[in-house]
């Protein structure tokens, strides 16, 4: 699906795999290259071009071969932009704090779950490497329904990132007025989340 989505954005895209059979999931449509081998092989990824590559996306099913193989295209070959899907979350940590980007599913799968289970509270979609400032999902009380995002934010003393409406996202603006069934992702200082929180749930002023 990566490799898809990027080649249908104009990116040219080599997919590397050591079953050539899975390169049948990519269509009749795919117009990038297909390599066969192993995608921390040297040769292999000579052969796929990664000296001339912008970025490399190690997305095996082992976390062992993702962290060799993004540290081979970065180390070896000087890859600037390189990312690994990491499954275990305590590794994902690691290779964080030492420069390697990670994507980790597993707690990225549980986060989704945990948000249908347990509606409520704060739910961050997104922190900085410091740590220091996050996108968190808000749960807005209804009370707040048909007064203006501008309100809430002044009142609450928070930032609106964006609102997801009918499963779309979208910016406000001044006049944006709080629809039923709007999620609120507000910009914080990660220590200044269950402040916010506590805010949202409340009337506003006067109600």
């Amino acid at each position: 699906m990566l490799a898809i989505e990027l080649d249908g954005t104009g990116h040219d895209v080599v997919v590397v795999d050591q079953d050539p059979a899975a390169f049948r999931r990519l269509g009749a449509a795919f117009g990038g290259s297909a390599v066969t081998g192993v995608g921390f092989d040297r040769d292999t990824l000579l052969e796929a071009g990664v000296e001339r590559t912008d970025a490399f996306v190690a997305v095996s099913s082992g976390d062992n071969s993702n962290i060799v193989a993004a540290r081979v295209a970065r180390e070896n070959f000087g890859v600037g932009t390189v990312v690994a899907r990491i499954y275990d979350p305590r590794r994902a940590e690691i290779y964080q704090r030492l420069g390697i980007p990670t994507v980790a599913t597993v707690r990225w799968t549980a986060d989704r779950v945990l948000r249908r289970l347990l509606p409520g509270g704060v739910h961050e979609d997104y922190r900085d490497p410091s740590g220091a400032v996050s996108m968190a999902e808000l749960p807005v009380a209804p009370t707040w329904i048909g007064q203006t995002y501008t309100r809430i934010e002044q009142e609450c003393g928070i930032k609106i990132g964006y609102i997801t409406r009918v499963g779309e996202g979208q910016l406000t603006t001044a006049s944006t007025v709080i629809q039923e069934g709007d999620i609120v992702h507000a910009l914080l200082a990660s220590t200044d989340a269950d402040r916010a929180a506590a805010a949202v749930t409340k009337p506003p002023e006067g109600l």
